[in-house]
C-alpha cells in the first residue's frame, strides 16, 4: 500500500485508537479523525472524505457495521473492520475484509491493501 492515505479510524477503545493512530502515522498515513461512535463515524466520513476507514465492528454507542452501511449508502469508500469476534462480524457482513484483534503489522498492512483493492464487504 502506498503511503499517504487519509484514514478515518472508528474505534471506541481509547488506548487501541491511540496506539493504532500512532502506528498508522509512523507508516506515513494521515489519521484525519478518530470516531468513537456510530454517529460521529458517519458525520466524519461525509465531512472528511477519507481514502480508507478502519472500523471496529462493535462500538459502545452504535455499531461499526451499521455506520458503514450508512456511509456506503452515499457511495463506496475503501474500508475494513477490526474485531475480537470475527465470526459474528462475518455473519453480519459476509464479504467484509476483517482484521482480527489482536493483530500484527503484517496483518494490518494486508487488510489495508485488500480493502483498497476490494469493493466487497458493503
Amino acid at each position: 500500500m502506498s503511503p499517504g492515505r487519509r484514514i478515518l479510524l472508528v474505534e471506541d477503545d481509547v488506548l487501541i485508537a491511540m496506539d493504532l493512530a500512532d502506528l498508522l502515522i509512523a507508516m506515513g498515513h494521515d489519521v484525519c479523525h478518530i470516531a468513537s461512535t456510530e454517529t460521529d463515524a458517519v458525520a466524519a466520513a461525509q465531512r472528511l472524505a477519507p481514502d480508507l476507514l478502519i472500523v471496529d465492528g462493535n462500538l459502545a454507542e452504535g455499531s461499526g457495521v451499521s455506520a458503514m452501511r450508512r456511509i456506503l449508502a452515499r457511495g463506496f469508500v475503501a474500508h475494513f473492520y477490526m474485531s475480537g469476534d470475527t465470526i459474528q462480524l462475518l455473519k453480519a457482513v459476509p464479504d467484509a475484509v476483517v482484521l482480527a484483534k489482536p493483530f500484527t503489522l503484517h496483518a494490518l498492512t494486508t487488510a489495508m491493501d485488500t480493502a483498497t483493492r476490494a469493493r466487497g464487504g458493503q
